[in-house]
Order: structure tokens, then sequence, then C-alpha cells
């Protein structure tokens, strides 16, 4: 996927424009916060999120040490460990193994982190075709589209737009727009390529450095066939997703499955601690776990914006954003849409690329309110406006970009005015005079809202006014 994030403006324009997919949206997001409504009451929210929060600042405040750990334990479990500082080598690292097994065809699950390095597109330029496998993945990939949401890729599209794509692009399937007749068409497809794959590649949701356990959440059944059936499995990850005892696992997990989909637990729930050993039946010959780094040392390195890293990508900030229900995903430009999009994407992309993405949010504190573990998005998009616009060296490239002398000296002025009650008295009696001049004034305000006119007497003179009355 090419990122674009700084066409966001144009792009959800856009999409504000298109009626279906703003029905497709609503009634998706509206079905999504019922279901979590119905199995999460607030008294346990509340407790578990605490409990959560806990357990990703632990984990995070010892990262280096428990990547460590977790590299020595997964090696003697038998599983080769690759480190990836930028998305380049992670792919290098990823087609290098994939060549070393003489590799044509590939089958993934569902996997965020190969979203954010252009993994199918990378082995696809070099012979190995890599199939999604996640049913919404698959329809995606088809439409030649990237996921528009983190947990339901296909969610922007309606049961016709699905039927007519699978009638076009499948051989021999005819017009249904029936759910359960276009999954079992999907799964046929996808049944034969599993038999046949070289390399399986999946994503982790959990890996735990106590035991050198890579854990994997799924609905579908395809991660477990992407991660047994191959000869080979490539597990890709970010380097946030170790914690650090396997007892940690349990309150993620649960939170993670009623915040995502309203599930109280998913279908699959696969623990992998290493290849095949001998006598046993099934499961693959190679493990590779490559750990992915890419703008996340930032993050880790800053305190507060640390906290970014607690994500655990079950995307109940999406389903409750403002914005992300009427624009969809794709009009971020970013492989993370919505709320989370808008404090990960500056780390992987630069402020400079992603300027549009903090402020592209009213504040409103939804998505924190349903976060399983508790990150403050509505304060570090704040934060992220402000490095943006500073005059001091900022922890993130691009910060510092949005800085500008004019704006600056504005709001000196302001500050100045502020401090000094003469002048401030002046200057709003000068903008109570001419206030009938000002929705005559040329600004870039007036493209989507009424221009506010300043009061015709300040709150101060009125106020004089009414304590001189008798």
């Amino acid at each position: 996927m090419q990122q674009q994030p700084q066409l966001f403006k144009d792009a959800s324009q856009h999409a504000l424009a298109d009626a279906t997919l703003r029905t497709n949206f609503r009634g998706a997001m509206d079905f999504l916060r019922n279901k979590r409504e119905r199995v999460l009451d607030d008294a346990e929210f509340s407790s578990l999120s605490a409990q959560c929060e806990a357990i990703k600042q632990r984990c995070l405040s010892q990262l280096p040490a428990l990547l460590e750990q977790l590299e020595t334990r997964c090696q003697a479990n038998g599983i080769q460990v690759h480190w990836a500082e930028t998305p380049a080598q992670a792919n290098e690292i990823i087609a290098a193994i994939a060549d070393g097994c003489n590799a044509t065809s590939a089958v993934k699950g569902k996997s965020m982190v190969t979203e954010e390095i252009g993994l199918n597109d990378y082995l696809g330029a070099r012979g190995v075709e890599c199939l999604e496998s996640d049913m919404g993945e698959f329809i995606v990939q088809m439409a030649h589209e990237p996921p528009s949401h983190i947990i339901m890729p296909a969610i922007h599209k309606s049961a016709a737009q699905i039927a007519r794509l699978f009638h076009e692009q499948l051989e021999g399937v005819d017009y249904t727009e029936d759910v359960d007749t276009l999954i079992g068409i999907g799964r046929s497809v996808l049944r034969g390529k599993f038999r046949h794959a070289h390399v399986g590649i999946s994503g982790v949701n959990f890996a735990v450095a106590e035991t050198g356990t890579l854990c994997l959440v799924e609905n579908e059944g395809n991660g477990r066939m992407c991660t047994t059936v191959p000869p080979v499995h490539i597990a890709v990850t970010g380097i946030e997703k170790v914690v650090q005892w396997l007892q940690d696992v349990p309150p993620l997990l649960s939170l993670l499955t009623r915040s995502a989909t309203g599930q109280p637990i998913t279908t699959y729930f696969n623990m992998i601690s290493g290849p095949r050993r001998p006598g046993e039946k099934d499961g693959p010959e190679q493990v590779h776990l490559v750990l992915l780094d890419n703008g996340r040392s930032n993050a880790f390195a800053d305190e507060q914006l640390r906290k970014t890293l607690q994500c655990i990508r079950c995307g109940a900030c999406m389903n409750h954003c403002p914005v992300y229900t009427r624009i969809g995903g794709h009009a971020y430009g970013t492989t993370y849409p919505g709320p989370i999009g808008k404090i990960i994407s500056p780390h992987l992309l630069g402020l400079d690329a992603t300027r549009d993405l903090p402020t592209a949010s009213s504040l409103c504190g939804a998505c924190e309110e349903v976060c399983p573990v508790r990150i403050p998005i509505p304060q570090l998009l704040q934060r992220l406006r402000a490095e943006y616009r500073s005059d001091e060296e900022g922890v993130m490239s691009g910060a510092g970009g949005g800085r500008s002398i004019l704006e600056a000296g504005v709001w000196a002025g302001w500050a100045w005015a502020c401090e000094h009650p003469g002048v401030y008295r002046l200057l709003t009696w000068i903008a109570g005079r001419m206030r009938s001049l000002v929705p005559w004034l040329p600004s870039a305000w007036k493209n989507g809202r009424t221009m506010p006119v300043p009061a015709a007497r300040s709150f101060h003179h009125r106020y004089q006014q009414r304590k001189s009355r008798p």
C-alpha cells in the first residue's frame, strides 16, 4: 500500500460525498458498538482496563530487557529471531527466508504489520505470490484496495459490491448476495492455496518473553492453517507486542475480543512455541520471528508518547470516532486509520507527511473512553499538534516543520496583550467597533463554518456597566 496521508483533506472530502460509503460505515459502526455494549458493563470495563493499562505500562517500562529475553527463549524453542529497523529491512529478511526454501507462493493470515511494510507487493515483485487468507483481507486484495479497518478490512463494502467482485474476479462464480454462499466460495478457493503454499505468514498479538510463545488471535481458522500447514512459518510483529509473563495474556485477550468485535472470546487462540518436533505429525519445519522497529523506538524514548505503544489493535477507538465513522479508513491514506492511526502514523511516517491527521479530531474523548488500555489519545493528539508547530527539537521526524514566523509572532503579540490589561481592553474595543468587517475577511475558516463575529461589547465592559448601575 502506498501511504499518502498528505492527501487526507481531498480524500476526506471525496469520502463525505460518497453516500454509499457513509451508509456502509454508519451501519457497521453502530453494529460493532452495540455488540460491545452487550458484553461489557461499565464496572467490569473500568476494572479490567486499569489492569490492562498497568500490564502494558509495566512491560513497556522493561521493553529492551524483555525483547532480549524473548529472543533467548524463542531461540531455545527453535524459533529463529530476526531484527528489522525499517520496513525495507523486514522485507529483505522475509524475502531471503522465502528464497532459502525456493518459495513461489505464500499464504498470509491477517497482519497489520505486514500491511505497514508493504509485504505483498514486495514479494510479488520477486515472483512470490502472497495470498491473503483472512476473508476480509482476501476481498480487499481482490479489489486491489488496502484495508479500511484494522479488524474488519472490507467493512466499507456492501454485500452487493462483494457479490459483484466475486462474480467478476473468480472464474465460474455466479452472482449471489447470500453471505454464507460467498463465504463458502472464498473458503473453497483458499483451501487449495493452503495445501500448496511454501510459506505461511502471520502477525502476532502477544509475544510472551517468559516462555518464548507467540500468541495469535483469530476467528476463521486461517491463522492456524497459515502457521501449521506450510513447511515454513514467518511471524512478523512490532516490538511493542512483547509481554512479560504468560499470565499477562488473559486480561488483555479478554478486553481485546470484546472491545474489537463484541465477542466474549474468539473462535481460535493459537500459542506457537516452536517448529515441529520429532515424532509430531503436523506443524512447520521452520518458524521465524521478525521483530520490527520502524519508529517505535522514538515513541518509546518519550515517556508521554510511549503510551502510543500500549495499543493492542482492537479498533474500538475507530468504531466510536465521529470522524472515522463519516469518512472511513481509506481517506487517512495510512495503514492505521482512525484515532489510533493519528498517533501511530507520525512515528512511522514523520510529522511532515502526517501533519493533517492530528488535527482531524474534535477531541471529544470518545476514543479514550473506550480504549481497553486507557491510551490518552486526545492528549497525545494535542502533543503532536504542538510538536509540529514547536520551535524546539522534537523526538520524531518532522517536528517543528509547521512552525510559521508570522503565526508565532501573532501568538506572541496576543500573549503580550493579555498581560497588559489596558492594551487588551483597547484591542477588544476596536474589534467590537469593526465587527461588521469580519465576515468579509479572507479566511479558510469560512470553507465549512460560519465566521465568528466579535461581540459589540466585551464581557469586561458589560460587567463594568452592570456594576455601575444603582
